[in-house]
């Protein structure tokens, strides 16, 4: 088959491409001219087309004549800054352009898939989500630009199903990360809720970062490598799930024309979540001997422009690189 990929440059676009490719389909990626990740592509042999999908005429050339559109291009925080005009035309009337085009220039179109997020859901609520996330049960209630956007988007190729029939599925990522990446997940790190808190304009987080540094190891070394382990009210660590690019892709290609699939959403997602409890052994092995964790009983703030956790106390314990997690 001729596979359409969006975003084809990007981690999980890449990896993508390179499954479909050894599966013996026929790939084609829209690239935007001035892309500077061009060269991991160098290797596969893919058809490029050079364009944007806030083009109406660059999306009908892409679609054109291809049995399958992943419409994995977007504009996310990792990607940006943009603008929330910017969050709008890619992400909203970025997918309009592509089912448009889907529906009047791929005639053989068997299936369409669109990448939403995990980010729609509200997930950091008081007193944690009791249960592993279920597309059916989770409240879905997007906050911020890229959230409300990816969600629109959502609706506009559901619509288009119920509308038109055209044969859509909806994939809602998490985070993905390389492999080598995840040791270096900066969520897990002290530094990091130190400099995220630095940007936070919540009325009380000079006084949570004011906190953080009072635990942050004096040796600059020790600090950089410094782990930190969350737990919530009742003492449990909070857990991830953090698939890697690699295995994220893996879900688009299975039963392309199933219509069981259409019109549904799915969340991929490891199928178990991971706490950090079990993490930060392995990580600690895998870094400097200097490594430090601390133990912080936290709770998830909410906030105008970052997520971050709240310490409630912050009897923090600071165990060594060989102490358990």
């Amino acid at each position: 088959m001729k596979i359409l990929v969006t975003g084809i440059s990007g981690r999980i676009g890449a990896n993508l491409a390179k499954a479909l490719l050894d599966a013996g389909h026929e790939v084609r990626g829209l690239i935007w001219a001035n892309d500077r990740r061009l060269d991991k592509l160098a290797a596969l042999d893919v058809e490029l087309i050079e364009g944007t999908i806030e083009n109406p005429a660059d999306a009908n050339k892409a679609v054109a004549g291809v049995d399958v559109v992943c419409h994995l291009a977007a504009a996310f925080q990792g990607g940006g800054p943009f603008s929330n005009q910017q969050y709008f035309d890619i992400n909203v009337r970025g997918v309009f352009n592509m089912l448009e085009a889907a529906r009047q220039h791929a005639p053989n179109l068997q299936h369409f898939f669109y990448a939403s997020t995990d980010a729609i859901y509200e997930k950091y609520i008081p007193g944690g989500i009791p249960d592993p996330i279920q597309e059916d049960t989770m409240k879905i209630a997007p906050s911020g630009q890229y959230a409300v956007t990816k969600y629109l988007g959502e609706e506009l190729a559901r619509g288009y199903y119920r509308t038109y029939g055209l044969p859509v599925t909806v994939f809602r990522f998490a985070l993905a990360v390389a492999g080598d990446e995840i040791l270096n997940f900066g969520q897990f790190y002290l530094r990091h809720w130190i400099s995220a808190y630095a940007r936070n304009t919540h009325p009380e987080a000079a006084a949570v970062r004011a906190e953080l540094q009072r635990v942050r190891p004096l040796d600059d070394a020790a600090a950089e490598n410094c782990l930190l382990l969350a737990r919530d009210e009742q003492g449990r660590a909070y857990k991830s799930t953090l698939p890697t690019c690699a295995t994220s892709c893996v879900a688009l290609p299975m039963r392309w024309a199933s219509p069981a699939r259409w019109a549904k959403s799915f969340s991929l997602l490891h199928p178990r979540p991971t706490p950090g409890r079990r993490q930060f052994p392995i990580w600690r092995r895998n870094l400097a001997s200097s490594t430090w964790m601390y133990v912080w009983p936290a709770r998830f703030l909410p906030t105008t422009n970052s997520t971050c956790a709240r310490a409630n106390n912050y009897s923090a314990t600071a165990h060594n690189s060989t102490s358990s997690a």
